[in-house]
């Protein structure tokens, strides 16, 4: 362990471990109904879990043993409560946990070190390579997209408490710290209604307004004060976005209403963050010709923002001249006298606009041809027969639509709707400005057909091709779909009519893939392989036809979502792969872990922005990986590919999911608007269910299938073919394959087997227990070998650390967990009706809130 990494888990161990000890201990005095009992009883029932799961008992012994040695409970309903106690504990011990990580950031990692703007600056300097760097700054970009994807338990409230909590640890205030401990036991975890697609907005935009807002206009300022002749405010580097209101795949809760509601707050939000702003200045700016410009502007932001019925009359050029003649006055007659603060204001209106967060609409492919079907079928703007049509025949009628079609035509809300949301972006552009609403995403992309469909139907809403400036943007997800995208790429350059709106959008062609179904559909070393590939071979073919291509990274939170150690996997990018902007979703718990802080905001944007501009004019390597490290990542991928595949295909795969995990229960928990599966079928089907659910209920289980499972089969296979020592030298050399090989380290590190080991001898489900476990010890054998560490996370140890206290704290809900869902199939198998088998379902419901929120650092 090298001195940096050994003083960072120093101070992590004294200002988060040790403090977490001394912290917890208050929980027990807390003026509660039976909280100091429950307290005692829950530390010894870690222990009881811990020795229990050695003597390899099961769950169920674990609890009934527990109940009957350390309680008095006769009645059954009691013991239910205090493990539903116990669960309330936990989650509290979680946020205590969050909010000593938050507190501790800026002490245990270094912010002004490896990946830093700081650092930038020093090999800069070190490589003489201003001129390159002032060429990448033309038009390279971080763009985050905020997603309303159901990863997160905390409701606002909480969020809150955890952010005010933090600032109390951090200044060591023992008073606050004690008033929040108690305001977050009486405050609920549990949402009583499903948010609605405008409540998952406002929550996020909470992040914007009091993280992201500061934390972007900081870098900006930074980059600005080192390179400010290479910034140019057409292009200020930082760029947010968001999905909720606008993303409705799967999700029958947002209309085009929505939308429009949803950009108005998300206007009202910046205008809000600038006011504030503003007056703070005014208080400093009290000087002759500046002050006056800055009542001016405040006044001009009230009335937008405060005054019924006052129109909507303010723009980003008008503020910025405001802004910027101010800054002249400043300097030529105030001697510059608090620049600094001006610029800071400056840089946020360079950023945000009127629009904060670039709303980007999404729709499933399946929803527009049927749209059109249904278009086909009442009108003559599409010729009769449409329906029975070949692609290239239906492509040849799309790119010749010109005329409107009278959406009242229409009898499906679906399909009304889909039109209804493409004149919803026309109007967000005239009050937000054009990068209000300037995206279309298509899941579920398999054809060009799918591509021009949107640009039909955004012709029939009203829209006209010379006007039409909306980005048209493909996604990508499972394996074969990925093989496919650049044939698909090739036809779409190749249609003069789209090469026209391409050219009208700067040659700019934004192609968005999804690491999350990718999983699921393949296994973690084929997604993530299919989607270099993809990057690969479309950065070649956009390239033949002179188009850049901007990918966006539609990445979860836990690797096997795409998540980790991702500024990594942007750093390792050769040229062959494009890098003109880093574009990648943040969701759930990836938000309030990452961004939760302005300090942790900074830092790991700056992480970003460091990886996409040193790879680009430091590194000498013009390609990713060698062909002879292709050849041997793709033998690996395909092994990895059959042994997932294989596992996937059993006959109870898809049962062994439903019952053994909290999967039926997902839907309960309340956090998300959107169904946890796509289509209304009341059987569960693995092509119906979504990602985050598949991907969560493996997390819950322990068994993190989707983050190492044909690792292992595929390693030893590559050795029994001699190839063992090409793969440590690819591990050495690499970064790529070492942040795939790090990234399925921790999905590992936070597996727990003895807490399914019940299963083993279950006569339908063991041989899927033994198959899974037996594909974890053999990964895990090969990944310490290829390494050459003696655990894994070895090279992380901070997170490391992070992960088994997090770990431990969740045991007995894991614990509670399975218990729960044992007493349910036992019910069931026995044909037991009962109310209390719903108990037992919501005790299983209510752990979930828990363990996934202690997975945090899985981001």
């Amino acid at each position: 362990m090298d001195v940096y990494s050994n003083s960072a888990l120093q101070q992590f161990r004294n200002l988060v471990g040790i403090r977490f000890q001394l912290y917890n201990s208050l929980f027990t005095s807390l003026p509660f109904h039976r909280i100091e009992k429950t307290g005692v009883l829950l530390s010894l029932f870690l222990l009881h879990c811990e020795e229990g799961f050695l003597k390899k008992q099961s769950p169920v012994e674990i609890v009934d043993s527990f109940l009957s040695q350390y309680t008095s409970y006769k009645k059954e309903q009691e013991f239910i409560d205090l493990l539903f106690r116990f669960i309330q504990y936990s989650e509290r011990q979680v946020v205590l946990f969050d909010a000593l990580e938050d507190a501790a950031f800026k002490n245990v990692n270094d912010l002004n070190g490896t990946g830093t703007l700081k650092h930038l600056e020093s090999e800069v300097i070190q490589n003489q390579s201003r001129p390159e760097l002032a060429e990448k700054l033309k038009d390279f970009s971080v763009r985050l997209v905020l997603t309303a994807h159901p990863t997160q338990f905390y409701p606002g409230e909480v969020l809150g408490i955890i952010n005010d909590l933090s600032a109390a640890l951090a200044e060591e205030n023992a008073a606050m710290i004690n008033m929040y401990l108690q305001q977050l036991g009486k405050t609920p975890f549990l949402k009583k209604q499903k948010p609605t697609p405008y409540d998952e907005a406002v929550s996020l935009l909470w992040f914007l307004e009091n993280v992201f807002y500061q934390a972007a206009g900081g870098i900006l300022m930074k980059l600005k004060d080192q390179y400010g002749d290479f910034i140019q405010s057409k292009n200020p580097i930082i760029r947010m976005g968001f999905w909720p209101g606008g993303d409705r795949d799967g999700n029958p809760f947002v209309k085009a209403d929505t939308t429009l509601k949803v950009a108005d707050a998300l206007r009202n939000g910046i205008l809000r963050s600038y006011y504030f702003s503003v007056r703070r200045l005014k208080r400093r700016l009290t000087f002759k010709g500046v002050e006056e410009r800055c009542i001016e502007l405040e006044k001009k932001l009230y009335d937008n923002l405060f005054v019924p019925g006052h129109k909507a009359n303010i723009t980003q050029k008008e503020i910025l001249q405001t802004l910027n003649e101010a800054r002249r006055i400043l300097i030529e007659q105030h001697n510059g006298l608090f620049l600094h603060l001006l610029d800071n204001v400056i840089c946020k209106v360079e950023i945000f606009g009127l629009f904060f967060a670039s709303l980007d609409l999404r729709q499933d492919s399946t929803v527009h041809g049927k749209a059109l079907d249904a278009i086909a079928t009442v009108s003559n703007i599409l010729p009769p027969g449409y329906s029975e049509m070949t692609n290239d025949e239906k492509i040849g009628v799309l790119q010749d639509v010109h005329l409107a079609f009278p959406i009242e035509g229409l009898e499906d809300e679906l399909y009304k709707d889909t039109l209804l949301s493409m004149q919803a972006a026309k109007s967000i552009q005239k009050t937000n400005g054009e990068e209000g609403c300037n995206r279309y995403i298509i899941s579920q992309c398999n054809s060009a057909l799918n591509v021009m469909e949107v640009y039909g139907l955004f012709m029939l809403s009203g829209w006209e091709a010379e006007k039409l400036c909306m980005d048209i943007v493909p996604l990508f997800e499972t394996i074969g779909d990925l093989e496919n995208a650049p044939g698909v790429m090739r036809s779409l350059y190749e249609n003069s009519v789209y090469k026209q709106h391409l050219n009208r959008r700067h040659n700019t062609q934004t192609i968005m893939l999804g690491f999350s179904d990718g999983t699921k559909d393949g296994g973690y070393l084929m997604a993530n392989w299919g989607i270099y590939k993809a990057k690969q071979e479309l950065t070649r073919i956009s390239k033949e036809y002179d188009i850049d291509v901007v990918f966006f990274d539609g990445r979860g939170g836990p690797p096997a979502r795409g998540g980790g150690k991702t500024h990594k996997f942007y750093a390792s990018m050769g040229k062959d792969i494009a890098n003109k902007e880093i574009q990648l979703t943040v969701q759930g718990q990836t938000v309030s872990s990452n961004f939760g802080t302005v300090e942790a905001a900074q830092f790991n944007i700056e992480q970003l922005i460091h990886a996409g501009i040193s790879n680009e004019i430091f590194s000498t390597k013009q390609i990713t990986l060698k062909q002879e490290e292709e050849a041997l990542i793709q033998t690996l991928a395909d092994d990895s590919y059959k042994a997932y595949i294989e596992l996937k295909e059993h006959p109870y795969f898809v049962e062994y999911l439903a019952q053994v995990s909290p999967l039926r229960f997902y839907a309960e928990t309340n956090i998300g608007s959107r169904p946890a599966k796509r289509g209304g079928s009341a059987k569960l089907s693995l092509k119906d269910l979504r990602a985050i659910p598949y991907v969560g209920s493996w997390s819950q289980l322990k068994q993190n299938v989707t983050g190492y499972y044909g690792v292992g089969t595929a390693l030893k296979k590559i050795e029994e073919a001699g190839k063992w020592k090409q793969v440590q030298k690819l591990y050495k050399e690499s970064l790529f394959f070492k942040t795939l090989i790090d990234n399925c380290e921790m999905a590992m590190k936070k597996s727990y087997f003895p807490l399914t080991e019940y299963l083993s001898s279950h006569p339908k489900y063991g041989e899927i227990w033994r198959k899974t476990y037996e594909e974890y010890e053999l990964t895990v054998r090969y990944v310490l070998k290829l390494s050459g560490n003696s655990e894994l996370m070895a090279d992380y140890p901070v997170d490391q650390m992070s992960i088994s206290m997090r770990e431990r704290i969740v045991l007995p809900l894991v614990t509670i967990q399975q218990y729960a869902l044992s007493k349910v199939r036992n019910m069931e198998e026995q044909l037991i009706q009962t109310p209390v088998k719903d108990t037992y379902g919501k005790l299983a419901m209510r752990c979930s809130f828990g363990i996934i929120n202690a997975g945090r650092n899985s981001a």
